[in-house]
């Protein structure tokens, strides 16, 4: 890295961010040394203040001229060790040995002790747009503008919906053009995570028949991510059940919200367990047990009701990539990969009915009522075609006690919901109806980035005469988006599903 620093001695600038780097310690085939490209004429487009405050960055500081200039690139933060690291993946299916960060560049790491003070988390800075690194294979490393706002608003969107992700700490325009069959406007986009560590990763080394790699990328995982396991008999193979359960938890957590990720492949999952990439990924609308999205999944591999399965066998290739460190037998091993993959159904259907059972208000322990209750319940979505959202949060204001005939507008349920109806409201209430309300109104968002919402923000922010961006749709959605759970005046259009004319039916990744 010295002669990379020696070279940009003159783009370094003092910032309030304390790096704390540890990937860059691996051996350097890990990853490539990598400058952002810098750009002409940068502005912001929005800063995470409250995301600032966790990572102890200072606020005055993230809405300043300085931030500008090291989240476009321009300058690079001093203590910062920029990167570009190396994964392959499986992709639809289908294996890339090469990979890597082809259009993202790792600033590095800062340790945060969080609002409470009382826990110490690291997490990765990195820039997403910031032009071509060594594992560019062709591209232009750039982003345009829509997928940047887009993974803003969704990723906001999910943390304050519990899910674990990804998230945006600033967004900015770049004062160039990409193309993508047309000039459009640049941008790039600061992605914070526990890091950036995929199962792509591991399987980049494994199928060089590197085991020390992979010893060392394991031992990095468990000592950033999973120190609890360092004491356990057999660590590796602990580390891969806990990212099995944290990988089920997640994809139990989309589900229960309707999410579809729609780019499940192994390059696209990290170890830590937290949502990255909102390219082709969408909330569904009306409810479809094998809705597909993205306009890439042509066989509907990812399909709403495959991501399960679809987790399940990517966990496999990490498994497969852990085989050498689980047992020096590779017959024991295979059999300890397996038996822990193996966990990911009882997890994640677990993990699923708690989360549909707070949704129906539903508070304990599950039984199997419970769980038919909720397949009932989906069946009659799907029959009717009904917004997914929309039917939990009617159940919401009806256990609320609210006149509800306002939301029935725009649903139209099918024969055989008043008689589930009538079974779901006798069951709430042979139990505590006031905590199983409250439960339900933390569970059931009325605001999510719709498609066709977040489509429109793309269209409406463009740059006014003066040089300055219109960020009203955008800021009034990110406002809606995350408090997700309040109602409020003056914004009915944002809790309806689109009119046909407004269907977003093709999202793609901004490469």
């Amino acid at each position: 890295m010295s002669d990379l620093n020696d070279s940009c001695e003159s783009q370094v600038m003092q910032a309030p961010i304390n790096f704390n780097n540890s990937y860059i310690l691996l051996p350097e085939y890990f990853y490539s040394p990598q400058l952002p490209t810098q750009v002409s004429a940068p502005k912001l487009i929005q800063a995470n203040l409250e995301l600032g405050e966790i990572l102890g960055i200072d606020a005055n500081w993230l809405n300043s001229e300085d931030a500008v200039q090291v989240f476009s690139g321009n300058k690079v933060a001093a203590g910062s060790e920029p990167i570009a690291t190396a994964y392959a993946g499986h992709q639809f299916g289908h294996w890339n040995p090469q990979l890597g960060d082809g259009r993202a560049i790792l600033l590095g790491e800062v340790l945060s002790t969080g609002k409470d003070g009382a826990q110490i988390s690291r997490f990765d800075i990195q820039l997403k747009g910031s032009g071509r690194t060594a594992y560019s294979r062709g591209g232009d490393g750039r982003s345009p503008i829509g997928p940047v706002l887009r993974e803003y608003l969704l990723s906001e969107a999910m943390y304050v919906l519990g899910v674990p992700t990804t998230r945006a700490l600033a967004a900015v325009t770049s004062g160039e053009s990409v193309w993508r069959e047309q000039a459009l406007d640049g941008a790039i986009l600061t992605r914070v995570a526990s890091s950036h560590i995929r199962i792509g990763t591991f399987q980049y080394f494994a199928a060089q028949q590197d085991a020390e790699g992979v010893k060392q990328l394991a031992d990095h995982v468990i000592a950033r991510h999973y120190p609890q396991v360092q004491s356990a008999e057999n660590p590796y193979v602990n580390l891969l059940q806990v990212i099995i359960e944290n990988v089920a938890k997640l994809v139990a957590r989309w589900m229960s919200i309707g999410f579809i990720h729609g780019v499940m492949n192994t390059d696209n999952m990290l170890v830590s367990g937290e949502t990255i990439d909102y390219g082709p990924c969408d909330f569904m609308d009306y409810f479809k047990q094998d809705k597909v999205y993205s306009s890439i999944d042509r066989n509907g591999r990812y399909a709403f009701n495959h991501q399960p399965s679809m987790a399940q066998w990517n966990l496999l290739g990490l498994a497969q990539s852990l085989l050498p460190l689980l047992h020096e037998s590779e017959e024991h091993a295979v059999e300890l990969a397996q038996q822990s993959v193996n966990q990911f159904a009882g997890v994640f259907e677990t993990e699923y009915f708690s989360l549909m059972a707070n949704k129906l208000g539903f508070v304990g322990e599950v039984s199997d009522y419970v769980k038919n209750l909720t397949q009932e319940l989906l069946d009659l979505m799907e029959q009717a075609e009904l917004d997914y959202t929309l039917v939990f949060r009617h159940l919401t204001e009806v256990a609320n006690g609210n006149d509800v005939l306002d939301d029935q507008s725009a649903l139209s349920f099918p024969d055989g919901f008043d008689l589930w109806l009538t079974q779901w409201q006798n069951l709430r209430g042979q139990g505590d109806e006031i905590e199983s309300t409250k439960m339900m109104n933390q569970s059931n968002p009325i605001f999510i980035p719709r498609n066709h919402l977040v489509e429109e923000v793309i269209q409406k922010t463009t740059f006014k005469s003066d040089g300055s961006i219109d960020l009203e749709a955008f800021n009034t959605l990110l406002k809606l988006v995350t408090n997700p759970y309040q109602y409020q005046d003056g914004y009915k259009r944002f809790t309806l599903p689109p009119k046909p004319e407004e269907v977003v039916k093709n999202t793609f990744c901004g490469t």
